[in-house]
């Protein structure tokens, strides 16, 4: 439906009756210099303040990755309400609807360098008070938009509470142009340096989207350290979910987790550059050599 800002903008373009339609591209098509190799995507990681979002808006990153939590603007902490912040954040100077106007603005005047975004959701409550501004966003943007959540737990006993699935599938569905990154909860890191997706967890995985009916394409966030250890598994949770979802693996990394570049690099070669995106620190990205 038209809000009554956009029912005058019609009357006054003699448009009215017209449907305009206005989604997310997709992402391939929208950095076609990319080709067929999903690790030339370069990303802006956590980018939860908005000094930052200026400084990645500057250069020539292609996704800005963002997380989102329920709490309250430094400068209006009576108003609970989705702002940009990791936990265990509870304040931020910018909000998800700031956040999103911003990058709007810039897609708008610039004609290069322009960006997608992945919004993380970090509970179901706030993803559930975020679907307004989802929707708002779905009907005016033309570049990629990722919506993710860890909706399953995962390796390694990791405590961390997973995003409801089923309520967040269901929120995001109607949403069919949108990439959809579903992943599991983790626990590596520090002292922990081994660990892997076991099969029940990635059967797990399929089984939840099948049953919440999704029809999105679907991206599988999966954190490196771990992934270099589940070659196989992850391997045959791409061939099972392709026809599908048109799969894909996102391999992420936080900053000083053990990687075996040896593993991962097999992993990457042997699903295909054109199945995974990459959003790892400098480090891990330059000993793979995968530019060659």
């Amino acid at each position: 439906m038209l809000n009554f800002v956009g029912y005058i903008s019609l009357i006054g373009l003699g448009m009215l009756g017209k449907q305009i339609v206005c989604e997310p591209s997709d992402t391939i098509d929208f950095f076609p210099n990319i080709k067929d190799n999903l690790t030339k995507l370069s990303w802006a990681h956590a980018v939860n303040d908005a000094r930052y979002l200026e400084e990645v808006l500057s250069g020539d990153i292609m996704m800005i990755e963002a997380d989102i939590i329920l709490g309250t603007l430094i400068d209006d902490p009576s108003n609970l309400q989705p702002v940009m912040g990791h936990p265990p954040a509870q304040t931020s100077d910018i909000s998800l609807q700031q956040f999103l106007q911003r990058i709007n603005e810039f897609n708008t005047q610039t004609t290069v360098s322009k960006k997608g975004v992945k919004l993380d959701f970090k509970s179901i409550e706030v993803f559930e008070m975020s679907l307004h501004i989802i929707e708002k966003l779905y009907q005016e943007v033309s570049y990629p938009v990722w919506i993710n959540a860890d909706i399953l737990p995962g390796p390694v006993n990791s405590q961390v509470k997973p995003v409801n699935a089923s309520r967040f599938l269901r929120g995001a569905g109607p949403y069919s142009k949108t990439m959809l990154s579903t992943g599991w909860t983790t626990l590596y890191g520090g002292n922990i340096v081994e660990g892997t997706y076991t099969s029940e967890q990635l059967n797990e995985m399929v089984s939840t989207l099948m049953d919440n009916d999704v029809e999105q394409k679907v991206t599988f966030p999966v954190r490196a350290g771990i992934a270099a250890n589940s070659k196989e598994g992850l391997i045959k949770l791409l061939k099972e979910t392709s026809s599908k979802f048109d799969s894909t693996l996102t391999i992420w990394s936080s900053q000083g987790d053990f990687v075996n570049i040896d593993s991962l690099k097999k992993l990457i070669l042997e699903c295909g550059l054109n199945r995974i995106y990459l959003d790892v620190p400098k480090e891990v990205s330059d000993q793979l050599h995968l530019d060659s």
